[in-house]
């Protein structure tokens, strides 16, 4: 009987988790109100790639607004240009409002290419 090997290497998404974190300007301890969770499962979740509950893998990404397909999927990740990758991070902090202007944007550069084409 086949059985998938695959694992989900949490330590490159502790490291993300830190990123982010610092970069809202959020501590540790802050992090750890939000989600209930000790001190030192925090430490241990972004230092030691400890796997967190799903409840609190959900909480965490949403409050720091990672998108976890670049874990979830590498193989995907690694097929798109990093141009690519980089609109797809700032578009996935966007809120609607932006995305609307984004949208229009992006339909307006096409819009503009087939008149250049005909």
């Amino acid at each position: 009987m086949y059985q998938d090997e695959r694992r989900l290497d949490f330590h490159a998404l502790g490291r993300e988790i830190m990123r982010k974190r610092e970069a809202k300007g959020w501590t540790q301890d802050y992090l750890v109100q939000l989600v209930d969770r000790t001190s030192r499962s925090i430490m241990y979740i972004e230092n030691r790639g400890q796997h967190p509950s799903l409840n609190t893998f959900y909480l965490i990404v949403t409050l720091l607004d990672i998108s976890v397909d670049q874990f979830f999927y590498p193989d995907r990740q690694n097929s798109e240009s990093d141009c690519h990758q980089h609109i797809n991070r700032l578009l996935n902090s966007m809120d609607e409002k932006e995305l609307t202007i984004m949208e229009a944007t992006a339909e307006g550069l096409q819009n503009a290419r087939e008149t250049e084409v005909k």
